[in-house]
């Protein structure tokens, strides 16, 4: 019965994320309840769908997987971003290299892009009741025109500044416009989103088969509430500097320096992020994984600097600034202890020495317990306020099977959602905790703490001498 259970619980959260997409407003404009409620109970369906994949064995339990991932991420493609609106960015970025125009050389409010605007990126003011011009809709902000100062309305977030996206990014926005009409409004972004995920799927089942570890730890990606509201509804491009990490970390994993160094590169010559990857797939060979990085990294950041210059760093030391990093504001624990400026001097001790125990530890037949340990630890000490910036980790919780780690992307989705300090103090807390607590559990003898059962692996029989995962993995 475990299979039909599956199933039932899987066709509740695609129809439950549908209308969350679908029916509900952007959600910092109007209803600031129906949409957390929602998002708690999807995540306790996604773990009540894992307590009945337990039940399911073989090559049942694999198309099971795939097909959860498909409706769920075919679910978060019902409607437009609804947390979100960093993908009218992208479509903007997409448009305007079409034209053939650098999108570091010129802001949203340049008005030397005005013929490039389309309707649905930049509606036209109304007048309001006052007598003064405004804008209207879900996603739309007033800005003013560089220059003219005239009243603007727009989807775009920070339209008086350049873009932050390197070029990987840039050169998958372009694609994605290139292939559809500029009318088309989110959904081409949202189909590529959809598309990577289920491409990390793919690999997350062709990795655990070949280390032969459960399948069915896949499902920790495919279903994750995360996965289709951060990767499809919201698209981010995280999602595609988390799909290159992981071909890094595969290829490492299998003794192939060359082509995890230039997954890394291009991994982070997507969103910059992806860089805390290499300490746990740096040995041995680090050279060699160090050389492909770099070459690709600057092979295609230097055509992008010969044309814009300092340009091309376009907002990211402003959105550091702004975010509150270099004055420590934005380290919600470590400001805690040490407020101002010595919480980011704190930080960097802590990822310093983090990364230097994840290089000196892991094993490199088998990093991707410290991606895990790596990833998730900066995530606790950088606390950001995003919760797409967990995609990165979502992967290594699925091939490490250590499903208490879910609680950061968890305490992330809290602080995404109420916006308050406080709460997001007690969330990341009672993430550190729940981590802790499955650490030790795990390093006692005898015990095993297990998200699906271990089973024999469906596409072969192991020794009678090997040990299974849970045993060999135990501590």
């Amino acid at each position: 019965m475990r299979a039909p259970l599956t199933v039932i619980l899987l066709v509740a959260s695609t129809v439950l994320t549908a209308f969350s997409v679908a029916a509900l407003p952007y959600y910092f404009r109007t209803d600031r309840v129906t949409l957390p409620a929602i998002t708690a109970v999807l995540w306790l369906l996604f773990a009540a769908s894992l307590w009945a994949l337990r039940g399911v064995r073989g090559r049942a339990a694999v198309a099971i997987v795939l097909l959860g991932a498909v409706a769920l991420g075919g679910a978060a493609m019902a409607g437009p971003p609804n947390t979100s609106t960093d993908s009218a960015r992208y479509a903007w970025d997409g448009i305007v290299q079409n034209a053939g125009i650098s999108p570091y050389a010129h802001v949203p409010a340049d008005p030397a892009l005005e013929e490039l605007r389309p309707e649905w990126l930049f509606p036209e003011p109304v007048m309001e009741a006052d007598g003064e011009l405004g804008c209207e809709g879900q996603r739309i902000m007033t800005f003013e025109e560089v220059g003219t100062g005239e009243v603007l309305c727009t989807a775009i977030n920070r339209a008086n500044v350049p873009t932050i996206y390197p070029p990987v990014a840039q050169a998958a926005f372009t694609a994605v416009r290139f292939l559809v009409p500029v009318e088309a409004e989110y959904w081409p972004m949202q189909a590529l989103g959809l598309l990577i995920s289920l491409a990390i799927t793919g690999l997350l089942l062709r990795a655990l088969h070949r280390a032969g570890r459960d399948p069915r730890w896949a499902a920790l990606w495919a279903w994750c509430p995360l996965v289709a509201t951060e990767a499809v509804t919201n698209s981010h491009i995280d999602v595609l500097g988390a799909l290159l990490l992981v071909l890094a970390t595969m290829a490492a994993a299998s003794n192939r320096r060359w082509l995890a160094g230039i997954a890394l590169g291009a991994s982070v010559a997507t969103k910059l992020i992806p860089v805390i990857g290499a300490p746990a797939i740096a040995r041995p060979g680090w050279w060699r994984i160090a050389l492909a990085a770099v070459a690709v990294f600057l092979l295609v950041y230097i055509p992008a600097v010969v044309s814009d210059g300092p340009g091309v760093l376009g907002y990211l030391p402003g959105y550091l600034s702004e975010e509150g990093y270099e004055s420590g504001e934005r380290f919600i624990m470590l400001s805690w202890l040490a407020p101002g400026l010595g919480a980011t001097v704190l930080a960097g001790v802590l990822l310093a020495v983090a990364a230097v125990l994840v290089w000196r530890k892991t094993d490199p037949a088998d990093p991707w317990l410290g991606q895990l340990i790596l990833i998730g630890v900066v995530l606790l000490v950088v606390t950001p306020r995003y919760s797409w910036y967990a995609l990165l980790l979502l992967p290594m919780i699925a091939m490490t099977g250590r499903w208490e780690w879910l609680l950061v992307p968890l305490a992330l989705t809290e602080r995404l959602l109420f916006p308050d300090v406080a709460a997001a103090r007690i969330a990341v807390v009672l993430a550190i905790v729940g981590v802790l607590i499955g650490t030790v559990r795990r390093a006692q003898p005898g015990w095993n703490l297990r998200v699906l059962d271990e089973i024999r692996h469906p596409f072969r029989r192991p020794n009678r001498t090997e040990k299974t995962w849970s045993e060999a993995h135990s501590s």
